[in-house]
């Protein structure tokens, strides 16, 4: 059964505290969801709430009107006359969700109205859609209390408007306070007793257990579900996209999505980006640490047959596993990291390059793949890292109302270049320094994909720096700086990427 996943990260999501996305931000995202990750339907803005929410509607409904996705995009609207239906119009949307009530108690206290008073409203707002043009699908808001509190209110809403011309009724659990029985039995119950209507599912994650729920809903003969991408929602937030797919994809194997995996990844990256809501490194499927084992148990297991594999296999979503180095690493461990990056050892250089991982473990420091041919240099005293890239000498400065200025000198090859950029502010006057030495030597430089900043929690004005940044040159990789000052521990990370590009071959991945 073919089920249709209709993302509202531009409407709901955008409902998350402190998330409000630009007219540009939304036009990429949409453009972004509907052609790369190929969701069925992008609900994008709610009806009238500002001049450039419309103005980000007007643009996005252009471009799928050049495209034919009109049908594909949707506006939450709301019951009152004709006003929410004259705000698409303006913004050449065609399809209205409308914000209905699911609940008897709402109508009651929230709208002050009858039953038959609001049934009438919504019945009103219908027609005069339909008489523009407009499809219109039915928000039940807060159904799972309604279903639970009022279900003959439910009943008598869904019976009087079951002829007029709507294409879905959506079902909210809008305070997110169902568990995964409740809901495959009160959708259940939707679907026996209207078969011939198409029902979506819409899930709010305060219990943690959007997922669950919507695969229970699907499973009891929901049509279409509802997501964000990486969860964002008001409180705590709706059901992650990329959690939705992977779960319905392995667990309900009789429905048909047409969501691209591999396209998860970087559309969850660019909302992060956009929405400046980090994605915990825990976080299923698009988290950082996800595909990394770090037990030295599970890396020699893999080595012996893909023993602690699962379907979640990370090539599917663009990724690809790793094996972390700390002090619960064992030989195993070692070794994946080792063939990673092409780099052979004998047993004993290999025992005492793991002692020294475990050794920095202890400390908590972060110890990754692209740290190990220093490792290996500092423990062996042997060449597989020399720095063939030296950094002899560098100067900055900034004063107020002028920009930064940088110079810098490196030795490459044994030959001494000195050049001096400015730029919009330290470390970007010091890359743009090194950027032309680069291209007088005729190196190419990797492009720089994200930079953070740490200190240690309750860290003060006099605590260390550590700089993680994540290039990409072929494929990705981080390099990290440690030191008390913030420019000298990105200047650290960076010297590292440069004589880890020499060191690595990594001119071959190009």
């Amino acid at each position: 059964m073919k089920i249709e996943v209709m993302d509202t990260t531009l409407r709901d999501g955008e409902q998350t505290p402190g998330v409000s996305f630009s007219q540009t931000e939304k036009f990429n995202i949409a453009k972004m969801l509907l052609e790369e990750v190929q969701v069925d339907r992008i609900e994008v803005a709610s009806a009238r709430v500002s001049q450039g929410e419309l103005e980000a509607v007007k643009l996005i409904s252009e471009w799928c009107a050049s495209k034919g996705y009109l049908d594909r995009l949707e506006v939450l609207g709301f019951v009152d006359g004709k006003l929410s239906i004259d705000w698409m119009i303006e913004a050449g949307a065609k399809v209205l969700n409308l914000l209905c009530k699911g609940s008897l108690k709402h109508v009651r206290f929230q709208l002050k109205k009858t039953p038959e008073e609001h049934i009438r409203d919504v019945r009103n707002v219908i027609r005069y859609a339909r008489s523009n043009g407009i499809n219109v699908n039915i928000y039940l808001e807060v159904w799972s209390e309604g279903i639970i509190e009022s279900p003959e209110y439910m009943f008598q809403f869904i019976d009087a408007l079951k002829d007029e011309e709507i294409e879905r009724f959506m079902l909210p659990d809008t305070l997110g306070i169902l568990a995964p029985k409740q809901t495959y039995e009160y959708i259940k119950t939707m679907v026996e007793k209207y078969p011939q209507i198409h029902f979506d599912y819409h899930s709010h994650n305060d219990y943690d257990m959007s997922v669950a729920n919507t695969l229970m809903a699907v499973m009891a003969g929901a049509m279409g579900v509802h997501t964000t991408v990486n969860g964002l929602g008001e409180r705590t937030g709706n059901a992650p996209l990329s959690s939705v797919i992977s779960v319905l994809k392995d667990f309900s194997p009789h429905s048909e999505i047409s969501v691209e995996e591999t396209k998860l990844t970087k559309i969850s990256r660019i909302v992060e980006a956009f929405s400046g809501v980090r994605i915990p490194a825990n976080k299923p499927i698009i988290g950082e640490n996800v595909f990394t084992q770090t037990s030295g148990v599970h890396a020699d297991g893999d080595n012996k047959g893909n023993l602690y594999f699962n379907n979640l296999m990370p090539e599917r979503f663009g990724r690809e596993r790793k094996y972390a180095l700390g002090k619960s690493s064992g030989k195993a461990s070692v070794l994946k990291n080792l063939e990673e990056l092409g780099i052979e050892l004998d047993k004993e250089s290999v025992r005492k390059i793991t002692d020294r991982i475990v050794e920095l473990g202890d400390k908590k420091e972060n110890i990754t793949t692209d740290d190990l041919p220093y490792i290996i240099s500092d423990v062996l005293r042997t060449e597989v890292a020399e720095e063939k890239i030296k950094l002899l000498n560098y100067y900055i400065c900034h004063a107020r109302n002028l920009k930064p200025v940088s110079t810098v000198s490196l030795e490459i090859e044994g030959q001494i270049y000195e050049e001096t950029s400015n730029g919009d502010g330290q470390y970007d006057a010091f890359m743009k320094a090194i950027t032309q030495i680069y291209s007088k030597v005729k190196k190419p430089m990797p492009q720089l994909v994200d930079y953070i900043v740490t200190i240690p929690p309750g860290g003060k004005t006099n605590a260390l720096v550590e700089t993680a940044i994540t290039w990409h040159f072929g494929r990705e990789f981080k390099t990290r700086g440690l030191d008390s000052d913030q420019t000298a521990s990105a200047i650290k990370a960076t010297m590292k990427m440069l004589n880890m590009i020499e060191d690595m071959n990594l001119s071959q991945c190009i």
